[in-house]
């Protein structure tokens, strides 16, 4: 795929959606696409450890992972210095006569924000910045919705708001999991905030890549329209029930045990729970385990196989109101071999 502007600016694009909308699923769809360009992604977590690096395909991508928190927290500070970091490396790479320096060259850039992140901030870095809007153009922010809590998600949470208000794209994942009159509620009420944008369904996924990447669907001017002090204000609040820890161990999990405790935290948490998801060391297994889920809606893939000279370790990462961490990690640890 190219695109025939004149532009000779680094596109990118803001990948955005709520807690557990099937973000990732969507970005590993697009780095698996044979569509022959080299993608540098900055990928953000929510909380003091990210597991979503080790969820991606492991390609030719540069993958840099921000751990501070949400990135629309830091967009003035890590997220422009790593812009200015991959533009230097992309520019080394072009001019590279070594070839063992192209590797360093990427044709654009995929941000995917965390699940909390109000996408305005992010956004504003590509027009506030002067050496960033040098370098870099905003293609499109793209908006993936989950169909079976998007409702709910909408109710309770300002960034998911502001999350479809903002898209130049918006793709409704997890349709097979609701009825057709759910399908259509949602869809309805997405279009009431955001009329511009259109809607897709998406399946694993599985989008056309025409409707994600070289769409031109950032247009300053209708952003203005919706937000007017778009350029000058960057405030925002977070949820402050809203919270994250981290779990982690170097012992194996009885996998018997695991998911017995992780049944009785479902029913007793499992409303509280927006997001939990990690890497699993499963006693016998020489796979890793990647572990997910959304609420109630849990589930497990086998990974990739553990190295021979890897840390065999289970990080896991939950995300949500009011959880007892103590008692999730007095349970978590009785799991174990």
């Amino acid at each position: 795929m190219t695109t025939t502007s004149t532009d000779k600016r680094i596109p990118a694009t803001i990948l955005t959606g709520f807690l557990g909308a099937g973000k990732t699923t969507l970005l590993n769809r697009i780095l698996s696409e044979q569509h022959g360009q080299r993608i540098a992604v900055i990928e953000n977590e929510f909380g003091e450890a990210g597991v979503d690096g080790d969820l991606l395909i492991q390609g030719e991508e540069q993958i840099v992972e921000m751990n501070n928190g949400c990135i629309c927290c830091t967009v003035r500070g890590d997220l422009v210095r790593i812009l200015g970091d991959l533009s230097q490396c992309n520019l080394a790479g072009q001019n590279a006569s070594d070839r063992s320096k192209e590797k360093l060259r990427f044709d654009r850039v995929i941000i995917e924000t965390t699940g909390l992140a109000d996408p305005a901030p992010v956004a504003q870095t590509f027009f506030v910045e002067e050496a960033i809007r040098e370098q870099y153009k905003l293609d499109a922010i793209i908006t993936v919705v989950d169909a079976v809590h998007g409702m709910q998600q909408l109710d309770e949470h300002h960034e998911a708001l502001e999350q479809v208000g903002f898209a130049d794209r918006i793709l409704l994942s997890k349709t097979d999991l609701v009825t057709d009159e759910a399908v259509q509620a949602i869809t309805a009420r997405l279009r009431q905030i955001n009329p511009r944008a259109p809607i897709k369904n998406v399946h694993f996924g599985k989008a056309d890549i025409a409707d994600i990447l070289d769409i031109g669907g950032f247009v300053l001017d209708e952003i203005l329209k919706i937000e007017p002090d778009f350029l000058e204000d960057v405030s925002h609040e977070h949820d402050d029930e809203i919270g994250s820890f981290v779990f982690r161990s170097e012992r194996a999990f009885d996998l018997q045990k695991l998911e017995v405790f992780i049944s009785g935290l479902l029913e007793i948490y499992g409303t509280q729970l927006l997001r939990y998801k990690g890497i699993l060391n499963i006693a016998g297994d020489d796979h890793k385990t990647v572990f997910q889920g959304v609420h109630m809606l849990m589930g497990g893939e086998q990974g990739s196989a553990w190295k021979p000279n890897e840390k065999r370790e289970s990080v896991l990462v939950f995300i949500g109101k009011a959880l007892p961490r103590n008692a999730f990690e007095k349970g978590l640890a009785m799991c174990l071999v």
